[in-house]
């Protein structure tokens, strides 16, 4: 597995770039249901670019999408999300890795080593 260099972003970082982007506004952090209400949009956003990757046809003058882009607005929304209920990915992130990690460790079919 290979190590992030040492000036990858951290959630730590994107959290603190996404809050010092939105504290500059009065209104602040969109309420939970509307931030949910977003997500929940920019999934089906991801979704219809991956449906246009596996052949659906976009429709006349709808661009085939950037599923880059678009999995990086639904990561804005849930830092935003994260940010608004004061709760930290890189924990949340570390818990649930462990779960699966730990949980799945023998679910699935490993790949053999090659020495």
């Amino acid at each position: 597995m290979s190590q992030p260099s040492p000036d990858a972003l951290t959630f730590s970082d994107a959290s603190a770039r996404v809050d010092a982007y939105v504290s500059q506004f009065k209104e602040g952090y969109f309420p939970p249901l509307l931030l949910m209400a977003r997500l929940t949009e920019e999934a089906g956003e991801v979704a219809r670019v991956l449906a246009h990757e596996n052949g659906k046809t976009p429709k006349p003058g709808e661009d085939a999408g950037d599923l880059e882009l678009e999995l990086a607005d639904l990561l804005f929304v849930m830092i935003c999300m994260a940010n608004e209920r004061g709760i930290s990915l890189e924990r949340g992130f570390a818990r649930m890795m462990d779960k699966v990690e730990t949980r799945d460790a023998n679910r699935w079919t490993r790949k053999e080593q090659r020495e």
